[in-house]
């Protein structure tokens, strides 16, 4: 570990001072949430409440991450960009958790706020290649470094936002991540990038006590689309430059959460003809929730699933490159069988439904012929 204690200090303060600021806010982002009508009614099956709750709880996860940052960061021209970014960001979430936005709008300016970072320098200008037996120690994008670091932004953001389905999992879910890379900062010796990551811990941990279930305010877009933000711009300033082979896997595991859940509801939302963005029933949360779990069991599966591919993170940058290899081998191999198991769940809910329906017509036919026995 290559920081000096000076920097460990304002790791520190950075963290608690995001905890203080989000923890005191959130009260008073809730009260305004309420007085500017951004409040969650719910009115579809995808939502677990059952009452209306104010959003618009990033807002103070903003605060708190800004806070820290200005305080005890140090900010170079990436830093300024990323930080442009999430006032871009914030602006429009907060818009949307009052009136909804057409969905090509708030995609478009997640581009925009993308764009911004990229144009202050934030690059994924070459990776570490994955084929370690390769002559090619790395993979350099060349001009197609902007669209590539704009789809990891873009992609990022969204899959925290897909994720935030029951109360304080997104937020617990970033904490996590938040922590798990901020650890493999300090491995390494990054004190600026640990920085960042300590606001970002402290913010959410600030959060989660309003948000845990039964939720007092949620995040909203504001939260959600911020978090997303953060993380995957700071991991590209931080890991996804360097040329180790660890560089390639610590921000993918870390957020191997959010980002399996968003890939398969991407491609379970195009087998079936439908538009990749449009809502279902079908997120890892949703799925628990099926299986009987309750919202809190839900959310403690959820959490222990992303501690531990968060531990995996932590582990392959303290070890050798293969034993680093072998175990995300592992948790390929285990996700295979998580996938197995969804469609197994998937099966079953089909067959039940296609029971009640068979039992439903019985029900109906059997209605018909005492009707007609009273006729006749």
């Amino acid at each position: 570990m290559n920081i000096e204690t000076s920097e460990l200090i304002k790791i520190g303060a950075a963290l608690l001072i995001s905890t203080a600021v989000c923890f005191a806010m959130t009260p008073l982002v809730r009260a305004f949430a309420v007085k500017v009508g951004a409040v969650d009614v719910p009115k579809d099956n995808r939502r677990m409440h059952d009452h209306p709750i104010p959003r618009q709880g990033g807002l103070a996860i903003f605060l708190g991450f800004l806070v820290a940052v200005v305080l005890f960061a140090d900010l170079d021209r990436q830093v300024q960009g990323i930080l442009l970014g999430t006032v871009i960001i914030v602006t429009v979430g907060a818009i949307d958790d009052i009136v909804p936005l057409p969905a090509l709008l708030k995609f478009a300016v997640q581009i925009a706020a993308a764009g911004v970072a990229v144009a202050f320098g934030v690059r994924i200008e070459f990776i570490a290649n994955p084929i370690f037996w390769s002559d090619t120690a790395t993979i350099s994008f060349g001009a197609w470094s902007i669209p590539v670091t704009i789809f990891w932004i873009v992609g990022i953001t969204n899959s925290i936002n897909l994720i935030d389905g029951l109360d304080g999992l997104a937020c617990g879910v970033s904490a996590i991540s938040s922590l798990s890379v901020l650890v493999i900062a300090l491995v390494l010796g990054q004190g600026n990038i640990a920085v960042l990551l300590a606001a970002v811990l402290g913010a959410c941990l600030g959060f989660i006590p309003y948000n845990l279930n039964p939720a007092k305010i949620f995040m909203g877009d504001t939260g959600a689309l911020l978090l997303g933000y953060i993380l995957s711009t700071v991991s590209v300033i931080g890991f996804l430059k360097s040329p180790a082979i660890i560089s390639f896997a610590v921000p993918i595991l870390a957020l191997a959460l959010p980002i399996f859940d968003t890939t398969f509801a991407i491609i379970r939302r195009l087998l079936k003809g439908q538009n990749p963005m449009s809502p279902d029933r079908g997120h890892f949360h949703h799925r628990l929730i099926d299986m009987g779990l309750s919202q809190k069991q839900a959310v403690a599966v959820l959490y222990a699933i992303s501690a531990v591919l968060g531990l995996s993170a932590v582990l392959i940058t303290t070890t050798d490159e293969m034993k680093a290899l072998i175990f995300v081998f592992a948790c390929c191999v285990a996700i295979v069988i998580g996938i197995a198991l969804l469609k197994s769940h998937d099966d079953h809910v089909a067959k039940l439904e296609e029971q009640k329906k068979t039992e439903a017509e019985k029900q109906t036919e059997v209605s018909n012929d005492k009707n007609s026995d009273g006729e006749a």
